[in-house]
């Protein structure tokens, strides 16, 4: 069963050197304890989207058009349709759906103790007392695995390692038993050791917790490694999307292919050249009359010029949008 649908979400910002669609007609949707990974080049959207559904979009961007489908406790919710700032909007940030960020430092209050910072969200959301909602505190940064959680409860964000800050600030999201878990690069900081720790950290708490995740990254080895289902983006638009294993043992789409391509295998010959995708991501203010990808794209024609490619189903859950696969029936 979903947890989250996403439907033709649109996120425009409005800047004074005109419209840049961030986000331009993005469609997926996430089961419950699933794991999505959005993966695609900086600039492509990836944040944006999860912005989007967390209603922290700042102006001058906004949600122009779509639907963000939450269904939790048997209730159906349109995300896009409420007020970011309003209560209900509140109510679902952090019980509903909780995002953990690249950089700790930039969301942890410096002035506050861990223990403080994550026993403030318990004890609003389970209505207990300070002393309750402390110890919920520890206990959460036991489970997340600090070291000594009891001592780390009463040290400050800049006493942290990164990996420390970043397994508080998961234990922080966690603290309020989310259905669904936004992760934007949460290891991109870290040494490759460290990301190692917290994506297994990661995915055992989805399992513990029953949870869903979308997790964003620029990295094609972090997603093989966690993902179910992976979304490929570019442009703000989704190019394809399949199962993990599909999407590496048969990528579809040009760009895809260029992602795989263009880093490092393991079982690659030592003498074998890593194959660059030729040219830069087109300026998003700049509407696109064809198939973003066109300018780069070693199998451009003339057709992708002129019309965007839709979305097409050529596998059991694999979709792929070029004119490669024409549309049946055209």
């Amino acid at each position: 069963m979903a947890l989250i649908e996403v439907k033709g979400l649109k996120t425009y910002f409005f800047t004074d050197d005109g419209v840049s669609r961030a986000v331009d007609g993005v469609d997926f949707s996430i089961a419950e304890e699933q794991t999505l990974g959005i993966v695609g080049e900086s600039g492509c959207g990836k944040s944006v989207t999860a912005l989007s559904i967390m209603g922290l979009v700042q102006p001058p961007g906004r949600i122009v058009a779509g639907e963000i489908i939450l269904h939790r406790n048997g209730k159906v919710t349109n995300l896009a349709s409420l007020d970011p700032k309003g209560s209900g909007m509140r109510d679902v940030r952090g019980n509903d759906i909780a995002m953990i960020f690249q950089e700790p430092m930039t969301f942890l209050n410096p002035v506050y103790t861990i223990g403080e910072q994550i026993a403030e969200g318990i004890a609003v959301h389970k209505r207990l007392t300070r002393k309750q909602a402390y110890g919920e505190a520890v206990a959460m940064l036991d489970a997340v695995g600090l070291p000594s959680p009891r001592q780390m409860a009463d040290e400050y964000p800049h006493q942290l390692s990164g990996g420390l800050r970043q397994r508080a600030m998961i234990a922080m999201a966690l603290g309020r038993n989310p259905g669904l878990l936004i992760a934007d690069e949460p290891t991109t900081a870290l040494d490759v050791t460290i990301q190692a720790q917290v994506l297994d950290l990661v995915e055992q708490l989805r399992r513990d917790f029953k949870m869903a995740i979308l997790f964003i990254t620029h990295d094609l080895g972090v997603i093989a490694d966690i993902a179910d289902h992976v979304a490929v983006m570019y442009l703000g638009k989704i190019v394809e999307s399949a199962p993990v294993r599909d999407i590496f043992r048969n990528p579809r789409h040009p760009y895809t292919q260029g992602l795989l391509t263009s880093v490092p295998s393991l079982g690659a010959r030592r003498k074998q050249r890593l194959v660059p995708i030729q040219g830069t991501v087109p300026d998003a203010v700049i509407e696109q009359t064809g198939c973003g990808f066109e300018p780069r794209c070693p199998h451009a024609m003339e057709v992708c010029r002129r019309r965007v490619p839709s979305l097409l189903e050529i596998g059991s859950g694999h979709v792929a949008a070029c004119h490669l696969y024409p549309t049946p029936g055209a």
